[in-house]
């Protein structure tokens, strides 16, 4: 059964919205599961800006840091993690608290996620080994010719979605979208759910960007970086394209000075803000209500029935 009085909180990098879900669950008693398909990673606790040791404490914290790098974690892979936190009675009596930058997360709670093919090994193989050989501007030329809409709707440099496009497209006959279109069954409730986005100037959260970005220096994101190019994993994998990955990486190898990448770590996620913040506007719903950064409490307990 789809999880009645959730409180979806969704909102770009550095915008407020983990200290919000703190307020929730300070309010509520709620536990915080994540919505963010980065802070899954148990190596990137700093470079992804997981919850700290405090906040932990303060409330129940789900799905962060539980997954190993060399792990290709997928949407579908997450909303079943999220049944099992159900199904396992770790959300029961209590409202759980979905917070993150992942849109296809919140999109998966809210409508639910269709149904995908069965992808033999062997293809799924192939087409990562092609990705890794010929790189992602030619699979995109490629599924451009098989399966154009879709290639349309697609950066050439998104390997990991190019591939898994062509390899769905190879072992079912069906473009990706086709499946994509339908429907699933919503993880929560939507008649009952409280769906927050957090809403800043985008002066404010570039200043913030920027200074956790420093932060995140002195707090040993390089060395994050440096335990996770130890693993000798592939570069393809989503963990080792993380902001902050390839930018600090290359000052360890010693091709930058560190406050050029840190320069280009900022200017990088000032970037995926702009695009997290273009797809809130565009894709969520009347039902969403925007709550301005660092807003007053007393509308938060009103929108909470507190």
């Amino acid at each position: 059964m789809p999880l009645k009085g959730a409180v979806l909180i969704a909102g770009a990098t550095a915008s407020g919205k983990s200290a919000l879900a703190l307020e929730v669950a300070r309010l509520t008693g709620g536990a915080i599961v994540n919505a963010d398909s980065m802070q899954v990673y148990d190596v990137l606790r700093v470079l992804t800006a997981r919850p700290g040791i405090e906040d932990l404490r303060a409330a129940p914290h789900h799905l962060y840091g539980h997954l190993h790098p060399s792990v290709a974690y997928s949407t579908g892979e997450w909303t079943r993690d999220v049944e099992k936190l159900t199904a396992g009675g770790d959300l029961e009596g209590r409202p759980a608290i979905f917070v993150g930058g992942t849109g296809l997360y919140f999109r998966a709670l809210l409508g639910g996620l269709a149904e995908m093919p069965d992808i033999p090994a062997a293809i799924r193989d192939s087409w990562r080994d092609r990705l890794l050989r010929d790189g992602a501007e030619r699979l995109h030329s490629i599924l451009a010719e098989r399966d154009p809409e879709t290639a349309l709707a697609l950066r050439a440099t998104d390997g990991q979605r190019i591939a898994r496009a062509l390899e769905v497209l190879e072992a079912s006959g069906r473009s990706i979208r086709d499946w994509q279109a339908q429907l699933g069954v919503p993880l929560v409730d939507p008649a009952t759910a409280t769906c927050l986005v957090t809403d800043i100037d985008r002066a404010l959260l570039h200043r913030r960007i920027d200074a956790r970005v420093e932060r995140m220096v002195e707090e040993g994101a390089v060395e994050e970086v440096r335990q996770i190019r130890a693993l000798g994993l592939d570069p393809a994998l989503p963990a080792m394209k993380a902001i902050g990955v390839p930018e600090f990486g290359e000052y360890l190898d010693g091709t930058s000075e560190l406050s050029e990448a840190v320069s280009k770590v900022q200017a990088a996620t000032r970037q995926y803000a702009k695009r997290q913040l273009t797809w809130f506007r565009n894709q969520l719903g009347a039902q969403w209500v925007r709550l301005p950064a660092g807003g007053d409490a007393s509308g938060l307990r009103h929108l909470l029935g507190k």
